[in-house]
C-alpha cells in the first residue's frame, strides 16, 4: 500500500488484496483481525473518491479469506488452499472494478487483476513452502530430540555439527548446541579419543561405511557399558567429502540379558551333563528338541535314533525292531506303534525292563504350550530290592504260619483252618475229621536224653506227619508242646483211623530210642474225633474237645494206641 499507483483521481492501485487474502487463509480470525484493521486505517488516511470502495474490498476480501481459512483448515497446505487465495483476491478485485467502474481503462484493469492473482499465487505458494520445510525441520528435530538413540553429524575434522539430546546430555550439555565444534578428544580419555579419531577417518578415506559396530566403554564408576554403532560418510553434490554421520544405541541392558541367558544355558546344559538321570524334551509334534547323554546311553540299542528332530514313533520303531524292551514282542503292529508313541503325550510314571536285565523309570511330565519332559531313571537296584523285600515277606508270612521246630503248620494256622473247614463241612454236609497226637513219656525223654534231643524227636515227628499228611486240603500242625493235629476235609471215621494207623506204624519203623518207655522207642497216643451226618458238634471247639477226650482215652488204654470219640460222639 505505501508503493500503491493511483490510477484515476482518489482510486489506488495495489497489493492489500494480496496481503489480506494471505493473511486470513493462512493466518485465520485473529491474524485477519490485526492486517485488516491496520489495513483500513491506512486506507482511511489516503482518503480519495475510492475510499468506499477500498474499504468495501477490504472487508470482503478478508470475510472471503477467512471462510476459504475454516473451509480448508482440517487440510494440507497445498495446491487447493493457494489457488482458493488466489481467486478470492481476483474475484473480489474484478467485482469492485465492475460495481465501482473505476481503475482507469478495462486494460489496464485487467492487467491489475492479473497482478494481483499472480502476485497472490506467489506469496500462497512461499508460505505453503516455507510450512512445508518448517513442518519437515521440526519433525526431524523432535525425532532427533525425541529418540533413545545418540544421533549426530561430524565434519571432515570429527568436530560435531549436530547431535540430538541425548548426545548433549550423556555428555553432561542440557542443549544440544553446547555439542557443535566439539571432539571426541573434549569428552574422552585420550587413548579412547584416538581410538573414535582412526576409525572415523578410516571410514572418511575409504568410503565404507561402519554397520553395528559393537564397543563397550567403561565409564567412571567402574561399571560397563555397551554401545553399538553405524557411522556413514558424507559427501556433498559433487561428490566431495564433508564429513559423516552416525547413531549410536546403548544396548548394555540387551548385552547383559544375552550374557544371562548364556550363563542360565551353560548352568543348564552342566546341570544336563552332571545328573545321573536322562533328560528329554519333546515338541507338541512329537520330535525330539533336546536330550542329554545319560538319555542315549539309557537306551543301548536304540541310543542312535534318538537324535534332536527324530520323532517319538521312528524311536519307538528302533526300540521295537532292535528288541530293547523284554516286555514288547517284536512282532507288534504299527497301530501298537502309533498308540505306544501317543502315550508320550500322557502325564504318567512308566517302568520298563530292558533286555540286558535293567529297569528303566520313565516319568513324563507336559508343560503348558503341549510339549512332553521325560526324565529317564535307572531303577535297577530299586527293582532288585523290591523283589527282595518281597520274598522277605513271603518268607516272613511263611515264618508267621509255620512253627519254627518242625517246619509244619503251627497252631495259629490249625485255628484258623479247623474253624473255616467246620464252616464248610456244616454247609455241604461232609464228614470232617482230626486227630490228636501226643507223644508218649515226653517228659521222661527230655529227662534222660536232654532238651536238645527232645527238640530232634519233635522235628522226627514232624517229618513222620508231613510223609503221611499227602493231600492237599489236609493239614499237619503242632498243637502244643509235645501235641501235634491232623485236619481231614472229606475223610469219614474209617479214613481217619487207616490214617492214624499209618501214622502210628510209620513212628514204629523209624523206631527212635526211648529207654524210659516200656516199649523201648518213642510211641504216640492219637485221638480221632470225626463229623458226619450223624454227629452233634455244634463248633469246632467241641470237635476238637471230642479228640482230646479220645487222646485222653488212649492214654488211659496203656498209650501207643487209637481210641476215636465218633461212637461217643454220635451216641450223643
Amino acid at each position: 500500500m505505501v508503493l500503491s499507483i493511483e490510477i484515476d483521481s482518489g482510486y489506488y492501485a495495489d497489493l492489500r488484496s494480496t496481503l489480506l487474502a494471505v493473511s486470513a487463509v493462512y493466518g485465520g480470525p485473529l491474524a485477519i483481525l490485526v492486517t485488516g484493521t491496520l489495513t483500513a486505517i491506512y486506507r482511511i488516511s489516503m482518503g480519495g473518491a475510492g475510499l468506499q470502495p477500498g474499504l468495501i474490498s477490504i472487508v470482503v476480501v478478508s470475510l472471503l479469506g477467512t471462510s476459504v481459512h475454516f473451509l480448508l483448515r482440517r487440510q494440507p497446505l497445498n495446491l487447493k488452499r493457494i489457488v482458493a487465495t488466489a481467486a478470492t483476491v481476483a474475484s473480489v478485485s474484478l467485482a469492485i472494478s465492475l460495481v465501482y467502474g473505476a481503475g482507469g481503462s478495462p486494460i489496464t484493469t485487467a492487467g491489475f487483476i492479473v497482478t494481483g492473482f499472480a502476485a497472490t499465487l506467489v506469496a500462497a505458494s512461499v508460505i505453503t513452502y516455507f510450512h512445508a520445510f518448517t513442518v519437515e525441520r521440526d519433525i526431524l528435530r523432535a525425532a532427533l530430540t525425541q529418540a533413545p538413540d545418540f544421533y549426530y553429524v561430524k565434519d571432515h575434522k570429527s568436530r560435531f555439527l549436530v547431535a540430538n539430546l541425548n548426545v548433549a546430555r550423556d555428555h553432561g550439555r542440557t542443549k544440544s548446541s553446547e555439542m557443535v565444534g566439539l571432539t571426541d578428544f573434549d569428552l574422552y580419555p585420550r587413548d579412547m579419543a584416538q581410538a573414535f579419531f582412526d576409525r572415523e577417518h578410516e571410514i572418511m578415506s575409504t568410503g565404507i561405511p561402519m554397520v553395528d559396530f559393537e564397543e563397550p566403554f567403561v565409564i567412571q564408576d567402574g561399571r560397563e557399558r555397551w554401545f553399538l554403532t553405524s557411522k556413514v560418510p558424507l559427501r556433498d553434490r559433487r561428490g566431495e567429502l564433508i564429513g559423516l554421520a552416525g547413531v549410536t544405541r546403548d544396548i548394555t541392558e540387551k548385552k547383559r540379558l544375552i550374557q544371562e541367558a548364556v550363563d542360565s544355558k551353560n548352568v543348564l546344559l552342566q546341570a544336563m551333563a552332571e545328573m545321573s538321570d536322562g533328560l528329554a524334551m519333546f515338541s507338541p509334534d512329537g520330535k525330539l528338541v533336546f536330550c542329554n547323554d545319560q538319555y542315549r546311553a539309557a537306551f543301548p540299542r536304540s541310543g542312535y535314533a534318538r537324535q534332536p528332530g527324530a520323532h517319538i514313533s521312528d524311536i519307538v520303531r528302533a526300540v521295537v525292531r532292535n528288541a530293547e524292551r523284554i516286555d514288547v514282542n517284536p512282532d507288534v503292529s504299527e497301530e501298537w506303534i502309533q498308540a505306544s508313541a501317543a502315550q508320550l503325550f500322557l502325564t504318567r510314571d512308566t517302568e520298563i525292563p530292558l533286555f540286558d536285565g535293567r529297569w528303566l523309570s520313565l516319568r513324563t511330565r507336559l508343560a503348558s504350550d503341549g510339549s512332553a519332559l521325560v526324565v529317564v531313571s535307572d531303577i535297577t537296584s530299586m527293582k532288585h530290592s523290591e523283589e527282595q523285600l518281597k520274598q522277605l515277606a513271603q518268607k516272613m508270612t511263611g515264618l508267621a504260619y509255620t512253627d519254627a521246630l518242625t517246619g509244619i503248620a503251627n497252631r495259629r494256622v490249625f485255628d484258623e483252618v479247623i474253624l473255616t473247614e467246620f464252616a464248610r463241612a456244616r454247609r455241604g454236609g461232609s464228614p470232617l475229621s482230626m486227630l490228636l497226637i501226643d507223644i508218649d513219656h515226653f517228659k521222661s525223654y527230655n529227662d534222660s536224653y536232654g532238651h536238645l534231643e527232645g527238640d530232634k524227636c519233635l522235628k522226627a515227628i514232624g517229618d513222620v506227619l508231613r510223609s503221611v499228611v499227602v493231600r492237599t486240603s489236609d493239614l499237619a500242625a503242632r498243637f502244643g508242646g509235645e501235641e501235634f493235629a491232623i485236619v481231614l476235609p472229606g475223610t469219614d471215621g474209617d479214613g481217619a483211623l487207616a490214617l492214624a494207623e499209618l501214622l502210628r506204624s510209620a513212628l514204629h519203623r523209624l523206631a527212635i530210642p526211648h529207654r524210659a518207655s516200656s516199649k523201648s522207642i518213642v510211641t504216640t497216643s492219637i485221638g480221632v474225633a470225626t463229623m458226619s451226618d450223624g454227629s452233634v458238634f455244634a463248633s469246632a471247639a467241641e470237635l476238637v474237645e471230642a479228640a482230646d477226650q479220645a487222646l485222653y482215652d488212649a492214654k488211659t488204654k496203656g498209650r501207643d494206641c487209637i481210641a476215636t470219640a465218633g461212637d461217643r460222639a454220635t451216641a450223643a
